[in-house]
């Protein structure tokens, strides 16, 4: 992560805008703080990736609050193309104040340098593929795949810079922590998957009651250790013949969420904030 941040510190003066991707599930525990230090006087661009997993009125919601914050913003789904084909007037959009000063300068047709930014797995690598319209970037599901930079012409006008996503040190809310756990920002291995989806449950249960009794055909429960063990009966989800394999249905809660076929969910408001 340091070797990551230093690399970002060096490239930043090369570039024009920041692009940086959020999931639009989280969209402010998806930031990195470090990024509105590290790209002061540039212009800005923040893209809701994976709007098709959120509620569409909180996309907009969230929306309005970057965009009274000074930020270009832009819904996409890099997945499936959602919205790729503005991004490339919202950035000469972004950076007509620069555009319009190397035009004094007499400098003409100089392509518009951007760097995309992103925590891990935020999709960013996806979202590189689906502007260039190759695959030029890897991509995986598992964060940390871009493991060092690489400069991509997308055409005259504009050049991006991939870089690798950057978690913070230490999070100072756990809170945020356990969003970035949901949407599989953290590596799995280093979580507990009963605690986690436990805890899944119990935000679901709170904000869109009825949803999990609705995917699982399963009785509601206030105890959300016995919400796991229902989804397990209901998905004969067993070990050793029997008894039930709560983990595996912990898991199955998971991916099903991180997936979006719980429906489309949004973890957090602006008015929370």
């Amino acid at each position: 992560m340091t070797k990551a941040r230093r690399m970002m510190q060096e490239n930043i003066k090369l570039i024009d805008l920041i692009i940086e991707l959020v999931d639009a599930r989280v969209p402010l525990s998806s930031r990195n703080p470090d990024i509105d230090e590290l790209g002061k006087n540039k212009a800005r661009l923040i893209l809701l990736n994976k709007a098709d997993l959120a509620e569409d009125r909180r996309n907009d919601e969230w929306m309005e609050y970057f965009k009274k914050q000074g930020y270009s913003v832009v819904k996409v789904n890099s997945k499936k193309g959602g919205g790729i084909k503005s991004i490339q007037s919202v950035i000469q959009e972004a950076c007509k104040e620069k555009m319009e000063r190397d035009r004094k300068r007499g400098i003409l047709n100089r392509p518009v340098r951007a760097m995309v930014v992103g925590i891990p797995n935020v999709g960013k690598s996806t979202f590189i593929n689906a502007l260039a319209g190759k695959a030029c970037a890897k991509t995986g599901n598992k964060p940390g795949v871009t493991k060092g930079k690489q400069w991509i012409r997308l055409n005259k006008n504009v050049e991006l810079l991939d870089t690798p996503g950057i978690l913070w040190p230490k999070f100072e809310d756990q809170t945020v922590g356990l969003r970035l756990a949901f949407i599989g920002s953290i590596k799995d291995e280093i979580l507990q998957t009963e605690e986690l989806a436990s805890e899944l449950v119990k935000f679901l249960n709170q904000s869109y009651p009825g949803v999990l009794e609705e995917k699982y055909t399963i009785e509601s429960s206030e105890d959300n250790y016995e919400v796991l063990r229902r989804i397990a009966e209901s998905r004969h989800c067993l070990v050793r013949g029997s008894e039930l394999d709560v983990e595996k249905a912990a898991a199955i809660l998971l991916d099903d969420f991180r997936n979006g076929r719980l429906g489309r969910l949004t973890l957090e408001l602006p008015e929370e904030n």
